[in-house]
């Protein structure tokens, strides 16, 4: 059985036992987090929302939130002596799915 769930502006496919590396959100390692944001359950049966289904849920505990490896952002003008370099790091939450409702 899988599912779609929408988090961060993403749809991101899910199933159970899946580690998946997810936009930033509020919680803490350990915790337990509910997405009802949910697009598509498949699986024996399809269900398809419009947009969502009713009553649906995916339910994944928090591995770690962190950071991604760091991105080098070069702004650049020719023969305008223009140059900005700025790092950028993602933050990100790793969650491991527990359970699709469907």
């Amino acid at each position: 059985m899988y599912a779609i769930i929408e988090t961060g502006g993403k749809q991101v496919k899910v199933e159970q036992g899946q580690e998946v590396y997810i936009e930033k959100i509020d919680a803490e390692a350990g915790e337990t987090v509910t997405f009802d944001r949910v697009l598509l359950v498949g699986g024996d049966e399809t269900k398809v929302g419009s947009p969502l289904i009713d009553g649906a849920t995916v339910t994944a505990k928090v591995d770690k939130n962190g950071r991604g490896k760091k991105l080098t952002v070069f702004k650049y003008k020719a023969k305008k002596n223009y140059r900005r370099k700025q790092g950028h790091r993602q933050p990100y939450t790793k969650v491991t799915i527990d359970a699709i409702n469907a």
